[in-house]
């Protein structure tokens, strides 16, 4: 470096030390996950419990989804969007436990740039999924209250199936359009992020070259898939509200309203949290409490969900116990076969 410097004028050989950290920047190949830090005791107290939530989760979650395809009297347009939804809370949940379940069990925290990347994509993509297909579900029940004789035609199968699959590439493309943008900046040390996954502001905190691009496109992308999902179900109980109130019988604006609860409880938990996590100032912002609302939304709320559903929906709740109880008959058939 000595005869470099004595060789190159002064500005080049500032040129050269800029390239030379630029080099040694871009060389991250990892990153090392935080996550809970905890005595022994404590972090195997967590693994069972999180453990559990991920494997009741997942079961649950895939019941909804096999009790929709295989019973003829579920096949509507509701729950056809409560079927991709229950299938999106399974995959969702496990973008990030299992990796926080592995960091409990071994010494190692680190995740390649590779795997963050990825985790971050899919986090995210499912994310901006589940805006979409909340707001679909307020369309559907919009219509159905408020247009009940036009019901069949406007929510056809061919409908349906068009309004998922663009919700599911609305979220998968809006996220590699995020995904793109935080890639191609450089990171450097000390590599640590304070977080039990890979989102997207204590990535960019890493990051040593100019980020405003990538948060301008992140905030932006982040906007549109928060807002306009979120005015478009305001707008759908705005008028399924208004049409309600001129029912004449209470029980009959009881009942209508029912069908729409169970949807209405999600749409609360989750962009309550979501708009908590992504749109309050950075003032307030804490990374312990951006850890605690993550396991609301990330962990608690795709737990919750289907329990709402069953609860709340008298047709799935239903089918689910004439299900049981068949199984349950089983046994005893075959044994009095005997």
């Amino acid at each position: 470096m000595f005869l470099i410097s004595f060789l190159l004028p002064p500005l080049t050989f500032q040129a050269f030390k800029v390239i030379m950290v630029q080099e040694n920047v871009t060389h991250i190949h990892e990153f090392i996950l935080l996550g809970f830090p905890a005595t022994p005791e404590l972090q195997a107290l967590l693994f069972v419990i999180f453990l559990a939530v991920y494997l009741l989760t997942v079961t649950e979650n895939l019941v909804i989804v096999v009790l929709i395809i295989t019973n003829p009297q579920l096949h509507k347009p509701m729950y056809f969007f409560l079927g991709h939804l229950a299938f999106l809370e399974a995959c969702y949940i496990s973008v990030t436990v299992p990796k926080l379940l592995v960091s409990f069990v071994v010494r190692s925290k680190s995740i390649s740039f590779a795997g963050c990347m990825a985790q971050l994509y899919f986090f995210l993509a499912l994310v901006c999924t589940e805006c979409a297909l909340l707001a679909v579900l307020a369309l559907d029940r919009c219509v159905a209250i408020c247009t009940p004789l036009h019901y069949g035609l406007t929510m056809s199968h061919r409908a349906c199936r068009q309004l998922a699959t663009g919700s599911w590439l609305l979220g998968f493309l809006i996220a590699l359009l995020k995904v793109f943008f935080i890639s191609q900046l450089s990171f450097c040390g000390p590599r640590v992020i304070n977080h039990f996954y890979c989102d997207v502001s204590p990535v960019l905190n890493l990051t040593c070259s100019e980020r405003r691009l990538a948060e301008l496109v992140d905030f932006i992308s982040a906007l549109l898939i928060l807002l306009v999902p979120l005015s478009a179900i305001i707008i759908s109980y705005t008028c399924i509200i208004s049409t309600i109130l001129l029912i004449p019988k209470a029980q009959s604006r009881r009942k209508a309203f029912s069908t729409c609860a169970s949807h209405l409880a999600v749409v609360i938990i989750f962009f309550s949290t979501t708009l908590f996590m992504y749109a309050r100032p950075r003032s307030i912002s804490s990374r312990d409490l951006n850890k605690l609302v993550s396991i609301i939304y990330t962990i608690i709320t795709p737990m919750l969900n289907p329990f709402i559903y069953c609860l709340r929906n008298r047709e799935i709740k239903d089918t689910l116990l004439k299900v049981l109880c068949s199984r349950a008959a089983l046994p005893r058939a075959a044994a009095s076969d005997h």
